[in-house]
């Protein structure tokens, strides 16, 4: 068979094997033909290598494998056994004796790696133009850049050489690639997908993430994918987060969506946004502020420190090795004192408060993935100013701990292709995926340069868990020492209100850290204790009520318009000692008082 206008979408891919029409080794050929392409790749497999993944496979595991036969390309910060990772800087090359948790979890469903593939050097730009390999290009014109960090391993997907790529993303490195050249791009939460063996940029906000045609293919990668690492410090347990049939979506009020005088880019946006309001969802405006000042903080603050201390004696040792603009911007963290690292961590906690009252309007924030794209020769004249545009929509989605799928948006007039960003609260990845999916289907469905399109196989989202309403009086607010227990369970803040005017509030004593008691009494007070009410599935609820110690208890909390959440209370026997401190109408106002 012809396999030269075959397109490797995996749907594609289990057909042809069933149907007996190609073997792995048919595949694998054609993709290390098509592969044969200038500045994608920093080191491709020999055909040997490769087939020595395919000789692993037998027939009877195409049912067992989801990802059986499949052909996909590895970021060259992320480790493959056997074959050097050099994050784009030959001096500093290492070759690992294994590969990265999330390597060896796609090579034992079945999937095949051809290659490691070109990036902004120790994953440092949105560009792809700061390598000693060569500029990587958009696959739609070679005059533009094919945005970074992971430029080469979105060229490699969008031009149809492999099936699916990993990159990593941590200001918007598997973003801003995926729209440049017409493809998905998953930014999963957080620590769902292992970055044991992921060379690091800031350890703390990395993420690896999945390029692929279509928000199908890029679901089943990350299924086999995501998954807890115990040698993953920063690993985390996925609890899918739902989203309603017909959610809100969150867009900037006007005068706060910026995209440098790319009219065509802005047309783009506003034909998204009205096809998102054609799919059923309710199109709302949100203030855009503490997210974008979030944004700002990941390169005009200390988080750059986190690239130094990756680079440790390499930096000080080889710097001459290093490319100039990677080099001058990871230097830029010598600058930077201990104290100001803190005073950036606390001006990111108060943004954060700031983002989750925005997220109480909305189900889904929806912007440009960029606001514009740049010639190769713009970004080599002025590399961090246009950098730093490429990342307004970007940079602050890992500080905020968010999760994210870039799909694409449609052409402007001179042909090249720009994407939006579809973001949700952190383990709503599935669910945004679906959505995804929905958006990139009423936009065209087509994937990258090629001539395919998506398949007719839609995808489905998590079933949508009933949510359980809890009402938080104090040391799980917003800010407060306890609310991590809520935000790493997917819970989301729904309102800032009040009780009914029925109850009291108490300081407790000889509690760590410090914590309220609510007491429903007899007697109306002229208003109610200000509270908070977050929303979690009952999964994550019945696993927060686990951990909630005595003497504090979980009942019914009356709100101030009448209706019933589940909310925090104590036993009698917590106010032995307890001071009152209704009159402060709440727990924020009485420590202002203390």
């Amino acid at each position: 068979m012809d396999l030269t206008k075959i397109d490797f979408t995996i749907p594609t891919l289990r057909r042809l094997y069933r149907d007996g029409a190609a073997t792995v080794a048919d595949v694998l050929d054609e993709a290390l033909r098509r592969a044969a392409q200038p500045h994608v790749w920093i080191s491709l497999l020999c055909r040997e290598h490769v087939m020595a993944f395919a000789e692993k496979l037998s027939p009877v595991d195409l049912d067992k494998l989801p990802l059986y036969g499949v052909p996909f390309a590895i970021k060259d910060n992320i480790d493959l056994a056997g074959v050097p990772t050099t994050a784009a800087c030959p001096e500093f090359a290492f070759t690992p004796a294994r590969s990265a948790t999330v390597v060896e979890r796609l090579i034992a469903a079945g999937a095949i790696p051809i290659g490691k593939t070109n990036l902004d050097q120790f994953a440092t730009g949105l560009v792809g133009t700061r390598t000693p390999h060569g500029a990587c290009a958009s696959v739609f014109d070679p005059r533009y850049i094919s945005g970074g960090s992971s430029s080469g391993s979105a060229a490699a997907v969008a031009s149809g050489m492999v099936s699916f790529a990993l990159g990593t993303d941590t200001a918007g490195s598997g973003r801003v690639p995926a729209a440049f050249n017409h493809i998905v791009g998953l930014k999963p939460s957080k620590g769902v997908l292992s970055t044991r063996g992921v060379f690091p940029a800031c350890r703390s906000l990395d993420c690896v993430s999945i390029f692929a045609g279509s928000c199908h293919d890029a679901r089943a990668v990350f299924d086999v994918a995501a998954g807890s690492d115990v040698e993953d410090a920063f690993s985390r347990t996925l609890t899918d987060g739902a989203l309603p049939d017909a959610p809100r979506f969150g867009v900037p009020k006007a005068g706060q969506l910026e995209f440098f005088g790319d009219a065509e880019s802005a047309r783009l946006f506003e034909e998204a946004a009205a096809r998102m309001s054609a799919l059923g969802a309710q199109w709302v405006e949100i203030d855009f502020t503490p997210f974008r000042d979030a944004a700002a903080l990941l390169y005009a603050g200390p988080w750059v420190a986190e690239r130094r201390h990756a680079l440790g004696d390499f930096f000080t040792q080889h710097g001459d090795a290093m490319d100039p603009t990677v080099r001058a911007i990871i230097g830029g963290a010598d600058k930077y004192s201990a104290v100001e690292a803190f005073d950036a961590a606390y001006k990111l906690q108060a943004l954060a408060v700031a983002a989750r009252g925005e997220w109480a309007k909305m189900d889904v924030l929806l912007l440009p993935t960029a606001g514009t794209t740049y010639t190769i020769e713009e970004v080599q004249a002025d590399p961090i100013r246009l950098n730093s545009n490429l990342g307004c929509y970007t940079n602050f989605v890992n500080l905020l701990d968010l999760a994210a799928i870039a799909v694409p948006a449609g052409f402007r007039g001179d042909g090249l292709p720009l994407g939006v960003t579809l973001m949700a609260p952190a383990f709503s990845d599935r669910a945004l995926l679906a959505l995804g999916d929905k958006l990139h289907r009423a936009l065209g469905g087509f994937i990258g340069i090629t001539t395919a399109q998506i398949a007719d196989q839609p995808v489905v989202a998590p079933p949508s868990a009933r949510e359980i309403r809890l009402a938080v009086v104090g040391a799980h607010l917003s800010g407060m020492p306890l609310n991590h227990q809520l935000t790493t369970r997917g819970a989301r803040l729904v309102a800032t209100t009040r009780t009914a005017p029925k109850y009291r509030l108490y300081a407790l004593a000889n509690t760590t850290p410090p914590k309220p008691g609510l007491v429903r009494g007899s007697e109306p007070q002229v208003h109610g204790i200000e509270l908070e009410v977050w929303a979690m599935s009952e999964a994550a609820f019945g696993s927060f009520v686990a951990e909630v110690p005595a003497p504090m208890t979980i009942g019914t909390v009356e709100l101030a318009d009448g209706s019933l959440v589940k909310g925090f209370a104590c036993e009698p026997c917590a106010l032995d000692g307890a001071v009152e401190i209704t009159a402060h109408g709440g727990w924020r106002r009485y420590l202002a008082a203390c």
